[in-house]
């Protein structure tokens, strides 16, 4: 493994972290480090790094809680001096939950007398059966009585039988309030009592009744083998990734989970950068639910809690196909020590169909099909997986897609009664209404750090002379000059350009890549709700502001139990310049998650993805120069009998 100053902390520096500041500060027991990072360097650094071997300092950064005062602390150490270099008391702020607090909420809560005589009152008893999901408590709605304190609020989940699917048993109306930096169990919210109804919320195969698995029976499927015979045509040195002239480094952190770094092509003998670091900052999970039991429940997946700690280990199960490469990823606990995350990483190649296709008259065909080189990786956040593919085509193109699975909320109600806010998936058990938004935040070099980002759109020429009968459609690009929002616009099929005015193709054309939207989705909230003055940056689709290292997380570093957004519309009130200069561009997409039974009782995956595309940027296409694939590759025809046939050929 060569090693690059992108290269994410190890397990030993995590261990020197937290020894410096033990020593330095007494962080030891009482305390909880909620985060250790590395501090990046920039990019004057890395590119001395690159061109001269110069090894820039080596930095954390760790958010650490004193949970006897409550106080919440950020420290910078030195890994390669051995030093405390800063720190610093932020008051009035909580720092994410850590994975700890979670399971140990969920022990404490299930020990309690009055949480166990609540749940007798329901008829339960068997509390290896119960499950007490603690989720953070929202800013906006915690009472006066607990300001000043580190608070989670539980959801009551029963399983039918041991290994049965807890999120198929909601303990409606029974909800606690706890203190988590001292696991006291604060008040006990029992609104109501529910009738549970029979449901079906089963989804492994040994605990689906015999009448379900015999509505349908599927015939199996044939074997679908992907073989590369000759190993992967990508390689592998440590985080770096080189494949169809792309190269790349993966990095990864607690908070943003997987992160690109220096993404370029090879265009003939010149190395062309795209993107400096590609992320995800923020995940957004409003429940569109007012009642009791979720109106609290406005999860941030991100700054709450963080992909990095909800990052699975794709060693078991089938998520990729084919000849697959892993990397391990490294994260520690909330007391500062390391672990390993096998396998977090999938590194595979995939056949994605025809790239290109031509049947002329005379001369026959030509055709070659698209491979594409995928990175990805997998989060578990309590009960939904998020599964993050990022994908580069050999045509220069770049996908990011994102699948949404595992189970949803559901909530019982009784006969009769209405449920507004979400849809019927079972017996008396609706699923609420919510939506899923994602902030990726872009870092974007298009051929060098000084770019300008262009609104892109569709104008249909007036019907004048020139254009006598409407045929006419116009492009508009307009640069985005000063830092701001922009909002997606069916209507012109709003795109957005980052362009390099400063290079042009042999075209005379300045360089671009366009940011082709998909799934992007309104907020649906009115402006002055609570929830989304906390993240302002779901309102709109796309933000622009110039690339300052502090500025990562638009609704603010600490989001816990915040009221307010100290991100995105603090920092572009200042309306610095735009143009020709180093950019990010932050885009909104997501999931409007209008729930149906079909995805009872575990979802299939919701697709979402949008695209970048190069735009100029190369003379011609770039895939003219992708091989043919072998004969041994490609089959014959068949006829209907599965006897081996012979291609047709049809015209117009």
């Amino acid at each position: 493994m060569t090693f690059h100053p992108l290269d994410p902390l190890t397990p030993d520096e995590f261990r020197a972290a937290s020894a410096i500041l033990a020593r330095e500060k007494g962080v030891a027991d009482g305390w909880r480090f909620a985060s250790i990072e590395m501090v990046e360097p920039n990019k004057a650094h890395v590119a001395a790094f690159e061109a001269t071997g110069a090894i820039p300092e080596r930095l954390a950064r760790a958010v650490v809680l004193n949970r006897a005062e409550n106080a919440t602390y950020v420290a910078v150490v030195s890994l390669t001096a051995d030093a405390l270099i800063d720190w610093e008391h932020i008051p009035d702020v909580q720092p994410n939950f850590t994975v700890d607090e979670w399971e140990e909420a969920d022990a404490v809560l299930r020990e309690h007398p009055d949480v166990i005589a609540a749940l007798a009152k329901r008829g339960i008893t068997d509390m290896s059966l119960v499950f007490m999901d603690t989720w953070t408590y929202g800013g906006h709605v915690i009472p006066e009585k607990y300001a000043g304190r580190r608070l989670g609020w539980s959801d009551t989940w029963v399983k039918s039988v041991p290994g049965a699917n807890p999120y198929a048993g909601p303990i409606n109306g029974l909800h606690c309030v706890i203190d988590v930096n001292t696991m006291e169990l604060l008040e006990i919210e029992d609104s109501f009592v529910r009738t549970r109804p029979e449901i079906m919320g089963e989804y492994t195969p040994h605990l689906i009744p015999e009448r379900i698995r015999n509505l349908s029976k599927r015939p199996p499927l044939k074997p679908l083998d992907v073989v590369q015979s000759d190993g992967p045509s990508f390689s592998v040195d440590g985080n770096l990734i080189e494949w169809q002239n792309w190269s790349l480094r993966v990095g990864f952190n607690y908070r943003e989970g997987m992160t690109l770094h220096r993404v370029s092509y090879k265009d003939g003998d010149v190395v062309r950068p795209i993107a400096n670091r590609l992320s995800f900052s923020e995940m957004v999970v409003p429940y569109r639910d007012p009642s009791v039991d979720h109106f609290r429940r406005t999860a941030f997946d991100i700054g709450e809690w963080g992909l990095g700690f909800m990052t699975t280990s794709l060693e078991l199960g089938c998520d990729c196909l084919g000849e697959i490469r892993y990397l391990d990823a490294f994260m520690h606990d909330s007391k500062g020590q390391p672990y390993t995350i096998p396998n977090a990483f999938c590194i595979h190649e995939e056949d994605a169909g025809v790239l290109w296709k031509h049947v002329d008259h005379d001369a026959g065909a030509e055709v070659r099909r698209m491979r594409r080189l995928v990175v990805s990786f997998h989060v578990t956040v309590a009960n939904y997986e998020y599964l993050v593919y990022w994908r580069f085509y050999q045509d220069g193109n770049i996908e990011c897609e994102v699948r949404a699975t595992g189970i949803m909320v559901v909530t019982h109600i009784e006969d009769g009664q209405g449920h507004p806010n979400g849809t019927l998936v079972d017996n008396n058990t609706y699923a609420p209404f919510h939506q899923h938004f994602i902030v990726a935040r872009m870092d974007l070099d298009i051929d060098g750090t000084e770019n300008t980002v262009f609104r892109s759109e569709t104008v249909m020429q007036p019907i004048d002379e020139s254009n006598p009968h409407g045929l006419g459609l116009l492009v508009a690009n307009t640069p985005i000059t000063t830092e701001g929002f922009d909002d997606f616009n069916w209507n012109t099929q709003r795109a957005w350009k980052v362009t390099n005015e400063n290079k042009t193709n042999s075209l005379g054309t300045p360089v671009s890549y366009k940011l082709v939207p998909g799934a992007a989705i309104p907020s649906f909230f009115d402006p002055s709700a609570p929830a989304l003055r906390r993240a302002q940056v779901i309102d709109h689709t796309v933000w622009v502001t110039p690339n300052d290292e502090n500025e990562r997380w638009p609704s603010g570093e600490f989001v816990n139990q915040s009221y307010t957004d100290h991100g995105m519309p603090e920092w572009v009130a200042a309306k610095r310049d735009t143009r020709n200069t180093d950019v990010v561009v932050w885009y909104t997409f997501g999931i409007h998650h209008i729930t149906r039974p079909e995805e009872w009782p575990v979802m299939a995956a919701d697709v979402v993805s949008f695209w970048l595309k190069p735009a100029s940027f190369f003379d011609r296409n770039p895939g003219l120069d992708v091989l043919p694939s072998m004969g041994a590759h490609c089959a014959p025809g068949m006829d209907h009998s599965g006897h081996e046939g012979h291609e047709g050929h049809g015209s117009h």
